[in-house]
């Protein structure tokens, strides 16, 4: 049985309706060096799994640069005296380094040069985390990017050929045609084919345990008895509902924080605006952070020839000022901002529609590790029950590794042992009789994006 707070499957990766248009909450691209899941993924959409070219830019003063960055379009875009400041830059970064790299700006300006880092870095990443780069630490830069440096692109710049690419520079991907939501409303359906029962509006409030056990849940006004359970809530909203309340850990709940996101829908009439499926906004005279254009994505997402369909990204914290304008009023931003840009003619604009998420992105700050090892110590009390996924594990992980997590919980209530903390950290796994390799588990390690963690403040 699975209980679902909202009434549609998909959670952050569903796909929202409206008036026949479809749009993401934020874009997923499938991609996955894990077979086990791309089998799934396979198995579930069939032909309507599309192969779909990336192309993605950086809008910046009026203008589109490639990205992933291609150096010679990044330089000539930006004009010849803004291209010898940032040459004269990057050398000066090669030649005298940041001493220490402690912080995102320290890992970026040692790689690029302090001007490159201000035009393709430093805005967006702020706009999307609510802090200055500052205080991001520099683990996450080197993960995020993994391998990435002006080298790096010049080299596969001239050897488009060449070897695997990296994961920034990957310019394919699958998606299913419908939207993420389709491969969720198609697991749905096999599900309860085969016997399971999917109960809509049931936003968990109780968790009933007792020393060794998990015993029932109470969701929607009803309780629910079971052997056996997986969560994949928020470990904060998991605390809340304990019942009863551990001390321990509810002492740690605030150590769970999370950055939120709202998407604001523009159904456009003409031709699209860009041909890239998602435009990242590094202007700073707008809060817009990225901007997809859901045709490109996949042709079905649009119901009529002749439309568009357009999703401005913001990142907030639930319950600041922008998560709590009203919806006409963000539509009325979002207009603005795109005429702002330059992007379209907000005449063109027919109707808009907005998306709130909540808990979007886990946080990684000076308190979660502690708030993690409680619940871990929690779990170890209560053998029955599992997290899973992003939120339910408090991971910034991408969906592969998250379905992942599903599944191998699935199979330790089948008799297996699998540690899900441990996934993506070492490659200490093994699964006779299962297509699941060692090599299939470590190569997550590769795909998998990590959270921006906070610096203390300097002194």
């Amino acid at each position: 049985m699975v209980l679902e707070k909202d009434d549609v499957v998909g959670g952050l990766a569903r796909t929202v309706a409206y008036k026949g248009y479809r749009f993401d909450i934020g874009g997923h691209r499938f991609f996955t060096k894990v077979h086990l899941v791309e089998r799934l993924w396979r198995e579930l959409l069939g032909e309507d799994f599309l192969t779909r070219p990336r192309a993605s830019r950086i809008f910046y003063r009026g203008r589109y640069f490639q990205y992933p960055i291609e150096p010679f379009d990044a330089l000539l875009g930006l004009g010849p005296w803004e291209a010898l400041h940032c040459t004269l830059s990057y050398l000066r970064a090669r030649v005298l380094p940041r001493p220490s790299e402690e912080s995102f700006e320290d890992w970026i300006v040692n790689r690029f040069g302090d001007r490159l880092y201000k035009t393709f870095f430093k805005t967006y990443t702020e706009k999307v985390w609510g802090m200055p780069c500052t205080e991001i630490r520099a683990e996450w830069a080197a993960q995020r990017i993994k391998g990435l440096s002006v080298a790096s692109v010049l080299m596969h710049a001239l050897r488009r050929n060449g070897s695997q690419p990296l994961k920034t520079l990957i310019h394919e991907f699958q998606y299913p045609r419908l939207g993420p939501g389709m491969m969720w409303e198609r697991a749905q359906a096999e599900a309860e084919r085969l016997g399971a029962r999917v109960v809509f509006n049931a936003p968990v409030e109780r968790i009933r345990w007792r020393p060794g056990a998990v015993t029932s849940v109470v969701a929607g006004g009803q309780e629910y008895c079971g052997d056996r359970f997986i969560s994949t809530m928020a470990i904060r909203d998991l605390i809340a509902a304990l019942d009863p309340a551990p001390a321990e850990l509810v002492r740690e709940i605030d150590s769970f924080r999370y950055r939120d996101f709202l998407t604001v829908a523009l159904i456009v009439e003409g031709p699209s605006p860009f041909p890239d499926n998602w435009v990242y906004v590094h202007s700073p005279e707008v809060q817009v952070g990225r901007i997809q254009n859901y045709n490109n994505w996949s042709p079905d997402m649009v119901p009529e020839p002749g439309m568009t369909c357009l999703g401005l990204e913001y990142f907030c914290f639930e319950g600041d000022g922008l998560w709590k304008t009203p919806d006409a009023s963000l539509i009325d931003l979002a207009k603005r901002e795109i005429a702002t840009l330059g992007l379209i003619d907000v005449s063109r604009v027919v109707d808009g529609a907005v998306v709130r998420m909540p808990k979007a992105y886990p946080v990684y700050d000076g308190s979660y590790q502690q708030g993690l090892e409680a619940i871990r110590a929690f779990l170890r009390e209560v053998p029955n029950l599992q997290l899973a996924g992003r939120n339910g594990m408090h991971r910034y992980n991408n969906q592969d590794h998250s379905m992942l997590t599903g599944i191998l919980a699935a199979r330790n209530i089948l008799g297996a042992h699998y540690d899900l903390w441990r996934i993506n950290v070492d490659a200490e796994y093994h699964e006779e009789g299962y297509d699941l390799t060692e090599e299939d588990v470590a190569a997550l390690g590769t795909t998998q994006p990590l959270q921006p963690e906070r610096l203390s403040p300097r002194r």
